[in-house]
Order: C-alpha cells, then structure tokens, then sequence
C-alpha cells in the first residue's frame, strides 16, 4: 500500500545499490521517480529513461531526495545540492514507516551482532506462530514486502546511516547492542557514531521500549543529555550462567552472543513468548554464514569462519573464549580501532596477519601476542597446516580478521568463501 504522502510527488533517488532500487520499484508507480549514483556507468544499465546528469539536477526542484545509506553527502558528487536541499532528504526507512506507521517495529542496532540478533528474535517470533517479518540490512527490503496486516511485526536491523539520515523514522522497541570504534571513515569520531545509534532512541514516542547496555559509559553520557521519551531497560549482564545452563549450542556460547542473548530474551518476554519456546529455539540456531559460523568440529580441531569480523571488538568475544587459537587476521583497519584484549587471554592466541596493512597490525600486536606477516590468506593457511601438525593439544583455527576485506577482496563473502574453499583443500583436517 501507498501512502498519501507518496502520491504524484516529484523524487529524486541518489544512489542505486539495494535500499535505492527497493524505493524505485516501490514509488515509481505513482510518483515522478528520477534517479541519480555517483557511479554513471549504471545509468546505461537498467536506468537510461530515468538518469539525470549531475548538471540538470541542480535545476530542478524535488519533493523528497530519497538517499541511500552509503552515500556520504561531505563526499559524494552532489554534496552542494544536498547541502542545498538537506530538509528534503529521506530514508528508505522513513518510507517504510509513513507507510506502515501502525505495525510494532523492533529495530536493532549497534557495532557487533546485530544481523545474528534480529536473526534470533525472528526466529523465535516465528516459532511462536507470529506474523513477523525480517527486514532491512538483513532480510528483504521493508518497502517488498506484501500481505501486511494490522497484527504484522516487523523485526529491522538499522545501520548508524540509515538512522542518521532518516527523519520520520520511529520504532516501537530499540535495542542498541553495544558501541564500539566503527565507521568514523563516516563519522569521524566515536561521539558522533554514537550519536547517530543514540537517535533511534531519542526518536521514539512516549511508551515505547528501548534497551541498553547498563554499564556502557557513552551510551550513559548521551542519555543523561537527551530527553528521552521512552521508557529505557538498561541491560545487565548476569545472567551468563542462566543462559549457560538453558543453552545448547556452540554457536552462541561465546561472549558477545551471550550478551546479545540479553537483548533477545528481554525482548522476547514482553511478547509473553515463554522460556520454553525461546530457548528451544535458540539451540536450534545454527548462525549466520561468515559470522561466528563453525564449518568444523571433530575431535581436538575446531575451525571457525568469521570473515564478516572488521574490527577488534566483534573477533574479542570469541579471543576470550577458546584456548590455543590460530588466529587468521588483517585487511583493511577501521579508523581508530585498537587492540584491547585481557591479558589473560594474550598466550592463548598465535596470530597470522595477512592484507595490505602490515605495520598497522604489527604495531598493534608487539609486546602482547606471537604473530607473523603473511601477506596472503593461502600462506597463512599452508603455514598453520604446518605448524599443527605436532599439536595434539585442542585448537581452534580462527578466521576473524577483525578488518574490512576490500584491500584484497570484493566483499566479506567473497573473503569467507575464499578461505572455505582453502580449508577444504588443506590436509588439516587429518591432524
């Protein structure tokens, strides 16, 4: 269904990667779409009739710029026109809400697991035999989805971007997972990426839910400046051994799963959804591919594909829950990012650094954990086949890179399927 607001209107899409193409398909029927990407290659593509050039657009007036969340508007080509025109831009979120403003919406956000937390709350939705949808960076488009109805409920995972930007945007339940170092290529700062995850609260209306991290200093200091609407559940985390015992499943016995645990039970019990029903289904999760994923576990050899990892703090949960790791890491570094790990934990780990970024990773590791320079991610599992070939002891082969893959990779699953493809080619499973 189209929303009023959405009718006959003048609009101009910038950028034309998923969020861009589902607002396309979804407004151009009754609405005058034009569209625009800093990449003009794709305008003789699919886009011919409807691409404008960069000059026209600066003559022309829109009633909404829909704007994708990967564009940067301090350093994209349209950055004046949008200075310009900032009180006209929108979200594929803002869409979504005007259109379906009456479904409950539970919209998850954060630096690490959000994609496996919204994955686990929808599936015990479901197994709970509700009308839910999965939606956003993971699942469909919120603007394809059909047969909605007024019992409709739509679980979304928001990046820092899209919440950034959107202006209509309200969400009935909030979870900010955590906050760490991430995306300040963007942001620039912690304090402004954080400000940015802090807006999706600071949004919401009056009863509404939102959920944080007790003891997350930034998250507190913006809290205790904004005047929030809704009603805040701070998250504690003390239920590990509860979780522990109820909990059967590998994939979701490291730190950070655990904590986002918190997140999917609290949640999950303002549904009424019983204990029974949600840990049922949590032992039944079997993870998200590249992330956290196990593609072997016999005998004393665990290996773990975690490509989506592109920073320390989502590869440090699993760091401090194994004993003697192979760990596989390097690529692109996030700006600012730092590793900080329990000492504790610093003689459990052998780290093998591959990538372009050398000195960065190097610089981060002297003095606290054994590693060397390999450069490329087939040295570094030929040496790790050979250097397990006398250790009975139990191990875990751990590709966590805890940086972004473009230096040497198209994309995280191009990464995480290069290294799977490795591994099976490997003798190590025979060690």
């Amino acid at each position: 269904m189209l929303t009023k607001t959405f009718v006959n209107k003048k609009v101009l899409i910038y950028g034309l990667g998923l969020s861009g193409n589902s607002c396309l398909q979804y407004l151009r029927k009754k609405n005058n779409v034009r569209v625009f990407d800093d990449n003009i290659l794709l305008k003789n593509k699919r886009y011919k009739k409807i691409f404008l050039n960069k000059n026209s657009i600066f003559k022309l007036k829109f009633d909404y710029i829909v704007l994708s969340p990967g564009i940067d508007i301090q350093k994209c080509k349209l950055k004046k026109y949008l200075q310009k025109n900032y009180k006209k831009i929108i979200t594929e979120l803002d869409i979504f809400y005007l259109t379906y403003p009456e479904n409950k919406k539970i919209t998850i956000t954060g630096t690490n697991g959000k994609s496996s937390t919204c994955q686990m709350l929808y599936n015990i939705f479901n197994s709970n035999k509700l009308d839910v949808r999965l939606v956003g960076n993971i699942g469909n488009s919120p603007l394809s989805e059909l047969k909605i109805k007024k019992k409709t409920i739509f679980i979304i995972e928001a990046s820092s971007y899209q919440i950034f930007y959107s202006k209509y945007f309200k969400t009935d339940y909030a979870a900010i997972l955590n906050l760490s170092v991430d995306h300040l290529e963007r942001h620039n700062s912690l304090n402004k990426y954080a400000q940015a995850k802090i807006k999706l609260i600071c949004d919401q209306e009056k009863n509404k839910l939102c959920f944080v991290e007790r003891d997350s200093v930034i998250i507190n200091k913006f809290l205790s400046k904004k005047k929030i609407k809704s009603k805040v559940i701070k998250i504690v985390y003390h239920k590990d051994t509860f979780f522990k015992k109820k909990i059967n499943n590998n994939y979701l016995l490291d730190k950070n799963s655990l904590n986002n645990i918190h997140f999917v039970y609290k949640i999950s019990k303002k549904f009424k959804i019983s204990n029974t029903k949600i840990f049922k289904s949590l032992n039944l999760f079997k993870g998200l591919k590249f992330r956290k994923q196990i593609i072997y576990d016999n005998l004393n050899l665990k290996i773990i594909n975690d490509s989506k990892s592109t920073s320390f703090s989502s590869t440090n949960g699993l760091l401090s829950s194994y004993n003697n790791i192979y760990w596989i890491v390097g690529g692109m570094f996030k700006k600012g990012d730092k590793f900080i790990l329990e000492k504790k934990y610093h003689k459990n780990i052998k780290a093998y650094i591959i990538g372009s970024n050398k000195k960065y990773f190097v610089n981060q590791f002297k003095n606290k954990i054994k590693f060397k320079y390999l450069k490329y991610l087939n040295k570094a599992i030929i040496t790790i086949s050979e250097e397990t070939k006398n250790d009975k002891k139990n191990k875990t082969i751990l590709f966590s890179p805890a940086a972004a893959s473009f230096d040497q990779f198209r994309n995280f699953e191009d990464r995480g399927n290069y290294f799977n493809s490795l591994i099976k080619k490997s003798d190590i499973y025979g060690k």
